[in-house]
């Protein structure tokens, strides 16, 4: 394990709240109408042997200002974050060969940047 490097603690985080963000993002979009305007649906295809409808849509009532408040606060966060992990000062340090591409993925699995490795955050494995 000699070739792991010894990332700095703000960096770290930085990669643990990225995490969050990204999966705090994710988590509302499956709540989401599936439109952000209020758009009609269409309907689906009846199969002429089995009578099963496949596809088609309901209406969509379209994103409230509260939905589009949080869409774009998350957005922005998940933003912020990325550019700061991307430019930390670390990078430097690593040269700009393959490593920095290595350390970034080793980053990206480092135990303490995980998402639920802040006390009190649970997440599925």
């Amino acid at each position: 394990m000699a070739d792991v490097p010894s990332f700095p603690e703000d960096l770290i985080e930085l990669q643990q709240q990225l995490h969050r963000a990204r999966a705090e993002y994710a988590e509302l979009c499956r709540c989401l109408p599936w439109s952000v305007e209020p758009l009609d649906g269409w309907p689906g295809t009846v199969h002429p042997h089995t009578g099963e409808v496949t596809g088609g849509r309901e209406a969509s009532p379209g994103y409230t200002p509260e939905q589009r408040a949080g869409v774009e606060l998350l957005r922005d966060r998940v933003r912020e974050l990325s550019a700061a992990v991307s430019v930390h000062p670390y990078w430097d340090t690593l040269g700009k060969d393959a490593g920095v591409v290595k350390a970034r993925m080793e980053l990206k699995q480092h135990p303490k940047a995980r998402p639920d490795a802040a006390a009190g955050v649970g997440a599925a494995a």
